[in-house]
C-alpha cells in the first residue's frame, strides 16, 4: 500500500500491491496463480475467437471468418517482413502466437475490470507485467532462433560465434541472448509503468483524467506486441542467413 500521513492522518493513495503475489502450492512447486488466471482467460478467448472465424469458411468471407482473416493476414505480413518470402511461411504460427498473446495480455490488463476480484493476495492484472512472463517469452524467443539457425546450416550455425575472432566467443554468446532479454524488460516495464499510473489517477481522480492515460496505455500495449514480434522474427531471419 502507498500511503502519505498528514497529521497522523493516513491517506490512502492507492490500492496497488507491489510485490504481493497469489501462489498456489502445487506438490511443492510455487506456482504464481494470478499469472496463470489470466493467461488461461487470454487463452480461451483466443480459441473462442478462432473456432469462430474458422466454423464456415466461405469464399467470400463474413462477420468473425473476415475478422480473423484480417487477423491472419496482419500478423503474416509480420513474419513475411522480416523473413522474406523464401523462409516466412513455417515462422507464420510462431510469430502470429506471439504476437496475439502479448496483444491479448495488454489489452485485458488495460480493458477488464481485475480489481472486482478479490484474491487472498495480491491482484489479477496483465500477466505482461509480470517479469517471469516476460522473460519467459525471451528465452522463447532465443529458443527458436537457436532452432532455426541449427535445423539450416547444422553444427555450421555455431561458427557465427567465432567470427571474426575466437576472443569474441563469450561476447556473441551474451548477445544472443541480451536481445530477446532487453525485449522483455521493455515489455515488462511499459506495461507495470502504465497500470500503476492508472491505478493511482483512478483513486486520485475518478473517471475523467484516467480515461485518456488508459486510451494511451490501449495503444502502448498493441505497439509493445508489434515490436516484441516484429524483433523476433528479425532475430529468427538473422540466423537464418
Amino acid at each position: 500500500m502507498l500511503s502519505l500521513d498528514f497529521s497522523n492522518n493516513s491517506i490512502l493513495l492507492s490500492g496497488v500491491e507491489i510485490g504481493t503475489h497469489f501462489y498456489w502450492d502445487i506438490g511443492g512447486v510455487a506456482l504464481h496463480g494470478q499469472v496463470f488466471l489470466v493467461s488461461w482467460f487470454v487463452i480461451t478467448l483466443l480459441v473462442i475467437f478462432s473456432v469462430l472465424g474458422t466454423q464456415t469458411q466461405n469464399r467470400i468471407p463474413e462477420s468473425w471468418q473476415n475478422f480473423m482473416e484480417s487477423v491472419v493476414e496482419f500478423t503474416t505480413d509480420i513474419a513475411k517482413n522480416q523473413l522474406g518470402e523464401s523462409f516466412y511461411r513455417p515462422w507464420v504460427p510462431f510469430v502470429s502466437t506471439l504476437f496475439l498473446f502479448i496483444f491479448g495480455c495488454n489489452w485485458s490488463g488495460a480493458l477488464v475490470p481485475w480489481k472486482l476480484l478479490v484474491l487472498p493476495e495480491g491482484e489479477l492484472a496483465a500477466p505482461t507485467n509480470d517479469i517471469n512472463t516476460t522473460v519467459s517469452l525471451a528465452l522463447l524467443t532465443s529458443l527458436a532462433y537457436f532452432y532455426a539457425g541449427f535445423s539450416k546450416k547444422g553444427i555450421g550455425y555455431f561458427k557465427r560465434y567465432i567470427q571474426p575472432t575466437p576472443i569474441l566467443l563469450p561476447i556473441n554468446i551474451l548477445e544472443d541472448f541480451t536481445k530477446p532479454l532487453s525485449l522483455s524488460f521493455r515489455l515488462f516495464g511499459n506495461v507495470l509503468a502504465d497500470e500503476l499510473t492508472i491505478s493511482v489517477l483512478v483513486l486520485l481522480v475518478p473517471l475523467i483524467i484516467p480515461l485518456p492515460i488508459m486510451g494511451l496505455g490501449i495503444f502502448a500495449g498493441s505497439v509493445q506486441a508489434l515490436i516484441f514480434s516484429t524483433l523476433a522474427a528479425a532475430y529468427i531471419c538473422e540466423a537464418l542467413e
